[in-house]
């Protein structure tokens, strides 16, 4: 199976907002083949004013949990749905909610590709990490 064996191509961001003002506080550009959980520890910003931290399922690991209660933060990453069986009506629920919150981080990212034309077309990840 030759199929499984390509490697993804890209880059992908990862960020710190201030959701009240839209502003990126801290970003990290790391290659596509890389985990995006392992970004976490990071990103965390010290002087954000919310104890809260906001991330979809990709970033829920014991470690990044373990992490976010460190810096005194309160996690609000989303739920997993379990293999092979639904997702229980509680974590429904709360990730519902926490999509509501989240929403805003996707807003930056289409504000950067559709009224910024920021499409990044570069070899190499320290030029795609200036761009």
């Amino acid at each position: 199976m030759e199929g499984l064996l390509i490697p993804a191509f890209g880059y992908k961001s990862h960020i710190t907002i201030d959701r009240w003002f839209r502003l990126i506080r801290r970003f990290i550009v790391i290659d596509a083949a890389r985990h995006d959980g392992a970004q976490l520890p990071s990103l965390l910003n010290p002087y954000a004013f919310d104890s809260r931290v906001w991330a979809d399922s990709a970033y829920r690991s014991k470690a990044n949990e373990a992490a976010i209660a460190a810096a005194g933060r309160r996690s609000m990453v989303h739920f997993r749905k379990p293999k092979g069986r639904p997702m229980p009506e509680p974590h429904q629920r709360a990730n519902r909610a926490r999509s509501a919150v989240r929403s805003a981080v996707k807003h930056v990212f289409a504000d950067q590709k559709a009224r910024m034309g920021l499409f990044i077309r570069t070899i190499g990840l320290g030029r795609a990490t200036v761009k």
